[in-house]
């Protein structure tokens, strides 16, 4: 599993190795098991939630960078949190795609978890739960990645 998350480790940006790291140790340290699948597109590191077996966060390699996927089971919780988020990451969550399931679920797989409902600035949105929450690593970002993990395992 080092040998794996060494592995990489190599793939990811020299600038946001140390938050990966301390991503990775505060998630295995507050009790996540760390899975990591080798994809085409890179490697793909999920941390589940040992007590209930469901995938809390993954980083994904994109053309555009590393991204941080956070499955926010309570986000109605806390959505108010969402309103303090920089400006990019607002447009990134707001232009992600729309849950068919929420919507009509006859329109998705049955199979496919329904994404989640929550406010930002006022509006509600119905967004897929692969999508709706997929952070791009950046100096301005990395921060709230951190608050968003850090309010989502305080209610688990």
């Amino acid at each position: 599993m080092d040998e794996k998350f060494n592995l990489f480790m190599e793939t990811v940006d020299e600038n946001f190795r140390g938050f990966v790291d301390q991503i990775n140790a505060y998630l295995t340290k507050n009790g996540c098991k760390c899975d990591i699948k080798s994809q085409k597109s890179g490697y793909v590191v999920s941390y589940l939630l040992n007590s209930s077996k469901r995938t809390l966060a993954t980083f994904v390699s994109r053309k555009t960078g590393m991204k941080l996927r956070i499955y926010p089971e309570h986000i109605g919780e806390y959505e108010d949190f969402l309103d303090i988020l920089p400006e990019k990451v607002k447009k990134e969550i707001k232009k992600a795609s729309v849950c068919k399931r929420l919507i009509n679920p006859g329109d998705c797989n049955p199979k496919c978890v329904m994404g989640y409902t929550f406010s930002l600035d006022g509006e509600r949105y119905q967004k897929c739960r692969y999508m709706a929450f997929q952070l791009t690593l950046s100096e301005e970002n990395n921060p709230y990645i951190k608050q968003f993990l850090e309010k989502e395992l305080s209610r688990k």
